[in-house]
């Protein structure tokens, strides 16, 4: 039975095809993150899902930075930003992945956290799965334990989760 998140993103998601280049059928919740009730819905649901399992929420940029940062005022953690190549100061590990249209770099300042703090990963669209398991990646290389992935919208089509090994995985919506 869909979730009222569930609910308001099958209502609210828009799709463009041929972006950002021919062939990619883009999925925009643009429109679900900008309505305040679906907006809300979507990070009660996340944080919910796994209340007490995390110490801090990791947000892929750049759309799961609006996730992190919501989810992470709800709970009551810290947050991290994973950024794309050169972005951030300091000494940062890097992870090279490859996505569905091309290839990119993620960064993850190191030093943010107390060895072992509990980690959940968040992002908008798990679709092949290399930008979140390049994060996974970051946050197990930076000393600290991944407890699970959130996502609001998984395209199981291009079987990403595969990807994740047995880290929990909740998606608020698979098409």
């Amino acid at each position: 039975m869909p979730t009222p998140a569930a609910d308001h993103v099958n209502a609210l998601l828009a799709s463009y095809q041929d972006f950002p280049q021919a062939g990619i059928l883009f999925r925009d919740l643009n429109p679900v993150f900008a309505d305040a009730t679906a907006f809300r819905a979507l990070i009660d649901e996340l944080a919910g899902r796994f209340r007490g399992e995390f110490d801090a929420v990791a947000g892929i940029e750049a759309r799961g930075f609006l996730l992190a940062a919501a989810i992470g005022y709800a709970a009551d953690v810290a947050v991290l930003a994973v950024r794309k190549g050169g972005k951030l100061p300091g000494t940062v590990l890097s992870e090279e992945y490859d996505l569905e249209y091309g290839s990119a770099c993620l960064e993850l300042e190191i030093g943010q956290l107390a060895p072992g703090a509990r980690v959940l990963v968040v992002d908008d669209v798990l679709a092949t799965g290399g930008t979140i398991a390049a994060t996974s990646r970051l946050v197990e290389r930076a000393g600290y334990r991944l407890t699970g992935v959130g996502v609001v919208l998984e395209l199981t089509d291009l079987v990403g989760r595969a990807r994740l090994g047995d880290a929990p995985v909740h998606a608020i919506v698979a098409l």
